[in-house]
């Protein structure tokens, strides 16, 4: 079973899907999985004020109350300067995938977005997502530094390869995220409206292989 997930990792509701995804990935060892970048706010510029920061707020609420998910919320509030520009995080990713295309790319995921939601990480800084991706490789038993990871994140090559990500997503037609699909006799099926629980998403499952 292949299964294709578009998402970011600065979207609240992927931060809560995430967590499922890795439970379904346990319950279903046969299937895989293809992550692709969402750019959600990708190249954005805008500084992050009170009203940006309530409505996140506001989102992260509905997060954890469905997914039991930590905030820090504090981390956020005292954030001053700040643009919410997701290429830098959803670039990570790639980096981690291109430097080892063999790992849990939904761990690495996890841990960058730990970082940004409960840890309060400036996850728009190369050299901190460099710390934080190397540091998962390397508990997947992936051996890499942070100067490893953060020379492949800088590479023209690798910024190209996440806004391919993000030109795949919109060409698969997604216009929220998260989004979860499935390879069948050679299309995609979409699995679910978006963000739902693991038990939820084996019953989707179930319906598209009766």
């Amino acid at each position: 079973m292949e299964l294709i997930l578009a998402a970011d990792p600065m979207c609240s509701w992927c931060y809560g899907f995430s967590k499922e995804m890795e439970l379904l990935l346990e319950r279903r060892p046969e299937a895989s999985l293809r992550i692709i970048l969402g750019g959600l706010r990708a190249g954005a510029t805008d500084v992050l004020d009170d009203a940006g920061k309530n409505f996140r707020l506001h989102h992260w609420a509905k997060v954890e109350e469905a997914s039991g998910l930590p905030f820090n919320r504090e981390g956020l509030l005292a954030r001053e300067g700040f643009v919410y520009d997701t290429e830098p995080i959803c670039r990570a990713v790639v980096a981690a995938r291109i430097l080892h295309p063999e790992a849990s790319l939904i761990k690495v995921f996890r841990a960058l977005q730990h970082a940004f939601y409960v840890d309060a990480l400036d996850t728009t800084d190369g050299r901190v997502l460099a710390e934080v991706g190397s540091a998962s490789l390397t508990s997947l038993g992936h051996s890499t530094s942070a100067a490893e990871f953060l020379e492949v994140w800088q590479r023209r090559s690798t910024i190209e390869e996440a806004a391919k990500d993000f030109a795949t997503s919109r060409a698969l037609g997604v216009t929220s995220f998260p989004t979860l699909f499935m390879r069948k006799d050679g299309r995609l099926a979409r699995v679910g409206p978006g963000y739902a629980n693991v038990d939820s998403l084996e019953r989707h499952l179930a319906v598209l292989n009766a």
